[in-house]
């Protein structure tokens, strides 16, 4: 049974907004980068040190068992978040970054000269340098696949894209600036139609919509728990079972042995294999904590809170004078990129930041997007379930006062 949907209990749970910024209530709008953090995270984090903290997997004692069981029970929670098959198609990483690190350094070892990677333009900066590591040691050749009018991913350019050379599509499942979401399950039905492997960036996604891995049909999914009001220090590969077995391990030590001698080493199996070195232990379980604090409320009722966030701010800034909102898709997640003629988005979060407002400013580590959209940065928005139609109308009133002092 789903908790119900209770805005002023909810906010109850995040100590951090019962705090003041420059005098003001904070008005925290700055969740794409990175969510607060609930009780039910912190206090478990903290009771799990308190009380039952060791290694994991190779201790033999009590507290050892103890903390194991948390910490796989963290993966199985991760599992059923994405709809995996089991939980050896889960990895805990440092993050999204590391994941798609991962997928990268294992796909080295099978790249040729002339094979080709498929990449969308308004992918982040981590779903785009670890490819361009492949382009610069192995010969892979990058292939931009650019988007509509309203900020969507061009399918017909897509389709064009991919071809026999192409050996991995590596796009977002929704923009951190834009809030575009992409059609998934068709970039990768089209993917595997040239036999190439699919990595999806779920950095954003896996916090607005329901993800269900198996239906979308991607060899790769990352996630990363900061945002997802989880610890720092820890995220989620997902990688079907025919994926984790042709990649290489990406780090060697600890975990991800069975036998090592003066002349040979044995791998584990995934996702063991992937998972060098004592893992983020209390991250992990911290994460499941956050998970589990996500999925007690009914899916529907918290994506129609932040839309409804989103539609309140569209509303109330798109008519100013000189202001272009950036990314206008159907569907798009409740992040709002923006930018105002004659101001510095950097001027405009620091004006803000005096209302006790916290947005991102700056390129949000997508250059070739920027580039597109012609600016070298916007100003962002980002919406989440603890904000309030009333923190939408406080920054409303300010981004007015910013541009009185700014343009």
């Amino acid at each position: 049974m789903s908790r119900a949907f209770d805005l002023e209990a909810i906010r109850a749970e995040f100590p951090i907004l019962s705090r003041e910024v420059n005098g003001k209530p904070l008005v925290y709008f700055d969740n794409a980068a990175s969510a607060q953090k609930p009780n039910a995270v912190i206090d478990r984090i903290a009771n799990q040190s308190r009380t039952a903290y060791a290694n994991v997997h190779r201790g033999i004692h009590t507290l050892s068992n103890e903390t194991t069981e948390a910490y796989e029970a963290a993966r199985e929670k991760a599992r059923a978040f994405l709809n995996a098959p089991a939980t050896e198609n889960v990895v805990f990483t440092k993050g999204s970054t590391e994941g798609i690190n991962l997928v990268a350094s294992a796909l080295a070892g099978r790249i040729q000269p002339g094979d080709e990677i498929v990449l969308s333009i308004m992918e982040h900066h981590s779903n785009i340098v670890p490819w361009h590591f492949l382009r610069e040691r192995h010969g892979a050749v990058l292939k931009w696949v650019g988007l509509n009018a309203d900020g969507s991913l061009d399918m017909d350019e897509y389709a064009q894209a991919i071809g026999p050379k192409t050996r991995m599509v590596a796009i977002t499942h929704m923009s951190n600036v834009l809030g575009s979401v992409t059609d998934m399950a068709e970039i990768c039905r089209l993917a595997h139609d040239v036999g190439a492997e699919v990595l999806a960036d779920g950095s954003q996604a896996a916090v607005h919509m329901k993800v269900d891995v198996q239906a979308l049909g991607c060899d790769w999914y990352v996630m990363t728990g900061h945002k997802l009001y989880g610890p720092t220090g820890i995220g989620v590969l997902y990688g079907t079972d025919e994926a984790l077995d042709r990649a290489r391990p990406y780090q060697g030590g600890g975990e991800m042995i069975e036998i090592v001698s003066r002349d040979r080493v044995t791998y584990n199996t995934a996702p063991h294999k992937f998972e060098a070195g004592t893992p983020p232990i209390l991250e992990a379980i911290g994460l499941g904590a956050a998970l589990d604090w996500m999925t007690a409320f009914n899916h529907d009722d918290v994506i129609a809170h932040e839309n409804a966030l989103y539609d309140r701010a569209y509303e109330g800034i798109r008519g100013v004078n000189g202001l272009t909102i950036h990314g206008e898709a159907p569907g798009k997640g409740a992040v709002l990129s923006f930018s105002l003629q004659g101001a510095h988005p950097h001027d405009l979060a620091q004006i803000l930041d005096r209302y006790g407002i916290a947005i991102r400013a700056g390129h949000h580590c997508a250059q070739p997007l920027m580039e597109h959209l012609g600016v070298s940065a916007t100003a962002r928005a980002s919406f989440a379930v603890y904000n309030t139609p009333a923190e939408v109308d406080v920054f409303i009133e300010a981004l007015a006062k910013a541009r009185e002092m700014l343009v």
